[in-house]
């Protein structure tokens, strides 16, 4: 065993099974170093600050209050899920992606699942489109929700937090009776949908914008026109159009800065061309202007799902390719756990070769053609974009994923430098960043 070239964030060393790395944070002493002013003093925020959930750091140099220096410090969430994925089948990736944006885990099914389906060259029946566009605007509204509902509680606006979380609960419940999950869902396959919706599912969703309708006015009484919530974003975590673009920031951070950018107008996917909304847009660049852009992108995406109920005609969820396929006919038990015994019975009754080719389709799954492909969406935070290659195999070869808030969070500095270290809390919070999706 020899010792690998120095380096301060990964040592390296020669092993029987290769070269393996120590990968650390290794910039502690580095930032101590450059803090020689007297009246400067190095702090952790975080990870196990309230504010940052435990599973984000932030490196502060501070004089007094005021913020000379920041830096994020990632990776307390690390899953590996992109390199999860190539050790299964194509299919299978569906459960993996949908864990890291764990608050928007059907956008990650989405991108994913429409990249799959662009190297095999199909396209999901109508009915499926349809659905996903219907579940993903639902989820877009909870993952507002919940930052509408963090961001107050980590501000001191309890009420915000116990008021957006309620309604949170709206959308998840509606989720768990239209896919049975009220997250991590796996749901939308490549293909089109697992299943078709429930029976009275257009009743259900009629409810629950009702519900909608009634309390989204409460938030402006609440926390829109309230003096010290306006007092306490207003001017805080300020970053110019230009600085956007420099840093590759999309989502609501880039339209508080005034650029109307949403792939779903600009590069329609799904059938997005085919609906009706507004894309809401700023132009204070702030955290102020960041919770108008969500609250309003929430009555946007209630607009859409009303369109919906309109489009969704009889139909397949699925393609009729029975060799990609899968499930391809599903019917639940009563219990709404597995198979009911109908299906069962009629599996069991079809010819060997037909049940040998459901049991090879579930283990091995289906080949896709070589090729990489990149397929970007409209996530609640940005940019969301699945790069996919295969090499003709049953499994991908590399998943990487452009994740928005890995990088949104990169303005962290921009936003906090030369502010006071309380208003790093409010600037983090306008970021939106889910630490499943940086860290992955």
């Amino acid at each position: 065993m020899t010792t690998g070239t120095h380096d301060a964030y990964a040592d390296s060393r020669e092993t029987t099974e290769g070269r393996v790395y120590t990968v650390s944070g290794g910039d502690w002493d580095d930032v101590l170093s450059d803090a020689t002013h007297d009246e400067r003093v190095v702090i952790n925020m975080g990870p196990q600050h309230p504010s940052t959930h435990g599973v984000l750091r932030l490196v502060l140099e501070l004089e007094g209050e005021i913020v000379t220096q920041g830096r994020a410090v990632i990776g307390y969430l690390h899953t590996g899920i992109e390199k999860n994925t190539e050790y299964r089948t194509w299919t299978q990736g569906v459960t993996f992606v949908t864990r890291m944006d764990y608050l928007a885990p059907l956008h990650n099914e989405a991108a994913y699942c429409m990249a799959v389906e662009k190297l095999l060259g199909i396209e999901a029946p109508r009915r499926a489109q349809v659905i996903r566009v219907l579940l993903m605007e639902l989820n877009r509204i909870s993952s507002h929700l919940v930052c509408l509902a963090t961001g107050g509680m980590e501000l001191g606006a309890l009420t915000g937090m116990t008021a957006g979380f309620r309604e949170r609960e709206e959308v998840l419940h509606l989720l768990e009776f239209l896919t049975g999950l009220r997250m991590n869902h796996a749901f939308i396959r490549p293909g089109g949908v697992a299943q078709d919706l429930p029976q009275g599912y257009e009743q259900k969703i009629r409810d629950f914008i009702k519900v909608m309708d009634s309390r989204l006015p409460q938030y402006d009484k609440l926390l829109t026109g309230q003096p010290i919530w306006k007092n306490r974003l207003q001017g805080i975590g300020y970053v110019p159009l230009d600085g956007c673009l420099q840093l590759g920031l999309t989502g609501p951070i880039l339209r508080s800065a005034g650029l109307p950018w949403d792939l779903r107008k600009v590069e329609p996917y799904c059938g997005y061309e085919e609906y009706e909304f507004d894309v809401p847009t700023e132009t204070a660049g702030d955290c102020y202007a960041r919770y108008k852009i969500r609250l309003a992108e929430i009555h946007e995406s209630l607009k859409i799902v009303r369109q919906c109920l309109d489009k969704l005609e009889p139909g397949p969820v699925m393609v009729e390719d029975a060799k990609i396929a899968w499930p391809a006919q599903l019917t639940i038990g009563a219990d709404g756990m597995g198979n009911s015994l109908e299906h069962v019975r009629k599996i069991m009754g079809q010819s060997m070769e037909s049940l040998i080719h459901h049991f090879k389709l579930v283990t091995e799954g289906f080949d896709v053609p070589p090729g990489q492909v990149y397929v970007p969406i409209e996530s609640p935070r940005g940019e969301l974009g699945y790069h996919l290659v295969s090499d003709g195999g049953t499994r991908p070869l590399r998943v990487h994923v452009r994740e928005p808030s890995f990088v949104n969070l990169q303005s962290m500095p921009a936003m906090s430098e030369g502010g006071m270290v309380a208003d790093v809390i409010a600037a983090v919070a306008s970021i939106d960043p889910v630490m499943g999706g940086v860290d992955r």
